[in-house]
């Protein structure tokens, strides 16, 4: 599937496998796409991210809260919910975490499974959602009739997406999904 991507969109993936690495984490998820995309500023995403108003560090932060004591993936709003009818979200990983270990509740990686005495990850080093959201750049850009994934492609693919963690903090750093596709689609119609 790669070998349609243009070289920014290979760093892109490329940088997003050193954030997963960087963090500690394992595999790569949605959110490490999106901070790898806003991580080459001259590329046309990061350029429409920043226009909504995105910033690295914020995303970075919001990414933090989400993945902090084993990644409970609750929202702040939550997680205040949760505490307004009495759970605290908190005490409860903080329990779990000294029973079982820190990142008891990190989602577990299967271990790589081995066929004919070879060792073989089954999905490689991405989360499904993240595999996702480049499959859907692929169709972005067939259905855009475009020869090549882009940045730009990438990004229409973390938004068809939807459901991940970096869908998660853009909408709640106060990015409209639905317009940042429709700013996406008209750059590359004047760009063409």
């Amino acid at each position: 599937m790669f070998e349609r991507f243009t070289d920014r969109a290979r760093t892109v993936v490329r940088r997003a496998v050193d954030e997963a690495r960087a963090e500690g984490q394992r595999p790569v998820g949605t959110e490490h796409l999106l901070l790898a995309l806003l991580a080459d500023g001259d590329a046309l995403a990061a350029r429409l991210l920043a226009d909504a108003g995105v910033s690295a560090d914020d995303l970075r932060a919001r990414i933090r809260r989400h993945t902090a004591h084993g990644g409970t993936g609750l929202a702040e709003a939550d997680a205040a919910a949760l505490r307004e009818i009495g759970i605290d979200l908190a005490a409860i990983v903080s329990r779990i975490e000294e029973s079982f270990g820190p990142d008891a509740l990190r989602e577990a990686v299967p271990a790589p499974r081995r066929r004919w005495g070879l060792r073989r990850h089954v999905g490689g080093p991405f989360s499904p959602r993240s595999r996702k959201a480049l499959e859907l750049s692929l169709r972005e850009a067939l259905r855009l009739r475009h020869r090549h994934i882009g940045t730009e492609h990438i990004l229409l693919g973390l938004l068809r997406e939807g459901g991940g963690l970096g869908a998660l903090v853009l909408t709640e750093a106060g990015v409209d999904l639905d317009d940042l596709r429709r700013r996406v689609e008209i750059a590359l119609r004047t760009a063409a």
